[in-house]
Formats: structure tokens, C-alpha cells, sequence
């Protein structure tokens, strides 16, 4: 059957959907498969959040998503806001460019290192206000909400390395053994998860731990309450039950 037009000149879309038709074609004409192309748009309105909701600022942070067996990543030093669908970027497991011509971040042996050792399809990796300020007073974040079983327990700080090397990605593994999100000592946070959504969210949540513990540890003369380990693990119990079924 022919295709209808109404009168918008996009064939029954609207010019939202015509735009982000025309953005996915960009990106495979570069290269990308059309689901590539879909997690690379996913992969920048990502990024963009951060630095919207101030867990990053200008370039600092990076967030990857995996489409099979190759990695979409932000760009080394390229503002988010200036990233097209024609920027795609993307590396195999073993780092090798596959996608695109900008250099990859320079946190790469970082993300490698997840989708590599977890089941991890997505990583945010920010320098959050409130968690980075946390990474420099304690080795693991105090108890001080429930919601830390939504990470899978008390959220470890990494130790200390430079920016971009693979004695930083081993750091981070460790801290993250049997969770989904850490601290990295001096430097930021983080988080991954199935998706890029569910990794964001992780992302804010852990920014908003830290901001509680911060307030509340910042009163003169008092000293928060926190959470002991069997009650952290009540809630675990609780949260494999939660939210909608079927």
C-alpha cells in the first residue's frame, strides 16, 4: 500500500519521530546497525542528563552502553551537547575501534573492564559533588538508608589510582564484587546495570546517599543513626518482591 502523507511532509510522523528516523539513518550510514544506531541516541541523551542534573561538569564523566560484542562510549573530550548521531563511537571487548573516528574516552580500560567481567550492558561513570566528597573521608559509605540494598549492600570505595589506567579499572572491580555501584576514592562514582536507564538511576540514587550521610554527619554535636547489616538485609529480602508483576 502506498504511504498516506499528512500534509506535514513526514509520511503520518510526526517531526519528532521523522528527526530521530533520520538520526538513526546518520548513524548507519556511518557504520552502525540500526540498533546500534538507537543505543548510540540512548547512549548521548544519557550522557546529556548528567551533566543537566550536576553529577558532571563539561566533559568529566562517561557512560557506555554494549550492543553485542561492541561497546558504544562517549567521545574523549567532546562536550555531550555537541555529540550528532554521525559521532557514533564504539570499540570491541578487546578496545579496538570498530565504530566511528573520535578517540574513545579515556576511561575505556574502565568500561571494558565491566562489560567484560559482569553481565553489565550499560556504565555511568560520573563526578557526582556529594559521592566524590564522600570517596575522600571514609573506605565505604555509612549505612545511612536503606536503599544501599538497592546496590547491593554498603557501597565500597575504590582505592585511589590515576584516571584511565588498568590498575584503576582493577580497583573498581573489586569494590564493585557483588554490587552495582562504588565510589572511586578522590575521583567520582560508578554504576551499571541491564540497561542505560536502570544505570542512571543507580548513578542518582548513590549521589543521594551520599548527600544524606554528608547533611546529616555535618550537624555540630550529633552523629547520624545508620542501618546495621541484618537490617540492610531485611530490606535485600524486601526488594526481590518489589515492584509491579506479571
Amino acid at each position: 500500500m502506498a504511504e498516506q502523507r499528512d500534509g506535514t511532509g513526514h509520511g503520518g510522523r510526526n517531526p519528532g519521530e521523522a528527526q530521530g528516523a533520520r538520526d538513526v539513518g546518520e548513524a548507519h550510514a556511518r557504520g552502525a546497525t540500526p540498533e546500534e544506531a538507537r543505543a548510540w541516541e540512548e547512549l548521548v541523551a544519557t550522557a546529556r542528563r548528567t551533566v543537566t542534573d550536576g553529577l558532571v561538569v563539561g566533559t568529566s564523566g562517561n557512560v557506555s552502553v554494549r550492543v553485542g560484542d561492541t561497546v558504544l562510549v562517549t567521545p574523549s573530550g567532546v562536550p555531550y551537547d555537541r555529540l550528532a548521531p554521525g559521532d557514533v563511537t564504539g570499540v570491541d571487548l578487546d578496545g579496538r575501534q570498530v565504530l566511528g573516528t573520535l578517540v574513545p574516552t579515556s576511561e575505556l580500560p574502565m568500561h571494558l573492564a565491566l562489560h567484560r567481567s559482569t553481565g553489565a550492558r550499560a556504565v555511568v561513570h560520573t563526578h557526582a559533588v556529594h559521592a566524590t566528597a564522600v570517596s575522600t573521608l571514609v573506605t565505604e559509605l555509612p549505612l545511612i538508608h536503606y536503599m544501599a540494598a538497592a546496590l547491593g549492600g554498603p557501597v565500597r570505595v575504590a582505592p585511589y589510582a590515576t584516571y584511565g589506567t588498568d590498575e584503576l579499572a582493577a580497583n573498581m572491580l573489586r569494590a564493585l564484587d557483588g554490587r552495582s555501584g562504588c565510589l572511586l576514592q578522590n575521583h567520582g562514582t560508578v554504576t551499571h546495570g541491564a540497561t542505560l536507564a536502570q544505570a542512571y538511576d543507580r548513578t542518582a540514587q548513590l549521589e543521594w546517599m551520599c548527600r544524606v550521610w554528608l547533611t546529616a554527619a555535618s550537624v555540630p554535636g550529633l552523629s547520624p543513626s545508620l542501618l546495621s547489616r541484618r537490617q540492610l538485609t531485611e530490606v535485600e529480602e524486601r526488594l526481590r518482591g518489589y515492584g509491579q508483576r506479571g
